[in-house]
């Protein structure tokens, strides 16, 4: 049995509504990495110097040496980058979120209180500001658990939420695993949260953002001026406010980072935006906290049977009688290498579809002779499947006259002994009662 993890259809083509607090067309959620301090450096016990997210052009870590400029550079982060940024957003009383890297918070005590002091949420960033790629998972869920203890060690409380950003493909599901959580956000797949189903667990995810995010100040491509952070930020704020304005509302992620967007030429576009976010009605700045226990009151998970995990011999029972007497196809369909996108009544259809188009000619004709007769012996009888035993009765076929039963007798042998299989049509749609101006012996079968 071959299952493709990978979720392509989200919250499909209608998405929830939102339904923020106050009716708000758009809830804008601004994150600050705090990670000065825990960071690759010799003096955190690391192999070699950090080699990310700076102003330093194509930076290389330098193994076994401390890399004085890196150092430096984030060192700027927490002693200005930090403290402009708590001025900015606490005289507008915007609430922010802070990614904590748990050594960094451990090594910066007067951030914390500050943070502490303005109500804003510290979630886990991880222990450390490192790759979680090449780790083993025993490795990685050891450093998720010293996380949780030194995180509520420094801060007072234990986090909420959790994001590591350089994780790896087990990052979502160990820190899942913990139970401990109510948001992740190691995902960059919506404009809106949405539940994880991990056994029992049912484990809210909120995605974050790698775009809209100061980091683009490192990379390339990227922002070279904070006049091209404004535009682009401006640009998503009024899509997305213009959706909600529609009654779809969504969720606006900003990922900012102290040594960054800190500097003065960058701040000055964070500012203008924020100045065109606040000129708006309708616009909610929560924590992420906020954005959590919103969608866990106002859109709890709901369990389903999914198809894509059910065994076979549950898929064919439940899925075998769509193909009328075809059950082959569902068992084919069971083999394919289905996912999440198959957990939809479309999803379904297309897996089933797909065996029976690929099956021979002959396969293909004996689904149609297995299709029952129109009022025919097995309705008489009994012995349809529910499916096409509730489908004729919407068209009242099981309460005929005996003059209309004798009807479709004879058009129905007429029709096999002219084409080698039944007359099939989906009846649902359909009446027995004739159009206007024809006779009653000939049923509106078309």
């Amino acid at each position: 049995m071959t299952r493709y993890p990978r979720d392509f259809r989200g919250h499909g083509p209608t998405p929830p509504d939102a339904q923020w607090p106050g009716g708000a067309k758009i809830a804008v959620s601004i994150v600050l990495n705090y990670e000065e301090g825990g960071e690759n450096c010799l003096l955190h016990g690391d192999a070699q110097s950090e080699a990310f997210l700076s102003d330093i052009a194509g930076a290389q870590p330098w193994p076994g040496m401390r890399h004085w400029n890196m150092e430096s550079i984030y060192d700027y982060g927490a002693r200005a980058g930090f403290w402009r940024l708590h001025r900015l957003f606490t005289e507008r009383a915007i609430p922010l979120t802070i990614y904590g890297v748990t050594t960094a918070l451990a090594r910066n005590p007067e951030q914390v209180a500050a943070m502490k002091a303005a109500g804003w949420e510290i979630a886990s960033h991880g222990l450390k500001w490192v790759d979680h790629r090449d780790m083993s998972e025993a490795e990685e869920a050891a450093q998720i658990a010293e996380s949780f203890r030194l995180h509520e060690e420094v801060v007072g409380e234990a986090p909420q939420g959790w994001y590591t950003g350089r994780c790896s493909v087990n990052t979502v599901r160990l820190t899942s695993e913990t139970r401990k959580l109510a948001w992740i956000s190691d995902t960059y797949d919506d404009d809106l949260p949405y539940w994880r189903e991990y056994g029992d667990h049912d484990q809210l995810v909120i995605p974050y953002t790698l775009e809209a995010n100061d980091m683009r100040f490192a990379t390339a491509p990227g922002y070279i001026t904070g006049e091209q952070f404004f535009s682009y930020l401006k640009d998503s704020f009024d899509t997305l406010y213009a959706e909600g304005a529609a009654g779809a509302a969504k969720m606006f992620s900003i990922g900012l980072h102290n040594r960054l967007i800190g500097r003065p030429g960058k701040v000055a576009g964070l500012k203008r935006f924020l100045d065109h976010a606040q000129g708006h009605a309708g616009v909610w700045f929560p924590r992420r906290i906020d954005i959590a226990r919103h969608w866990a009151a106002t859109h709890p998970h709901r369990r389903f049977e999914r198809p894509s995990q059910m065994s076979r011999a549950r898929f064919v029972e439940r899925f075998g009688s769509i193909f009328e007497h075809s059950p082959w196809i569902a068992e084919r369909a069971h083999a394919l290498e289905l996912g999440p996108a198959h957990d939809s009544a479309l999803g379904l259809h297309n897996a089933l579809t797909r065996m029976f188009r690929s099956a021979s000619p002959e396969e293909r004709l004996g689904v149609l002779r297995a299709h029952p007769d129109l009022a025919g012996k097995l309705a008489q009888a009994r012995r349809l499947t529910p499916e096409s035993t509730a489908e004729q009765a919407s068209a009242a076929l099981d309460a005929l006259t005996d003059a209309e039963r004798a009807a479709f007798e004879t058009l129905n042998t007429a029709y096999v002994a002219k084409h080698g299989f039944p007359f099939i049509i989906a009846v649902r749609d359909n009446t027995k009662d004739p159009p206007a101006g024809k006779s009653n012996a000939s049923p509106n079968c078309a």
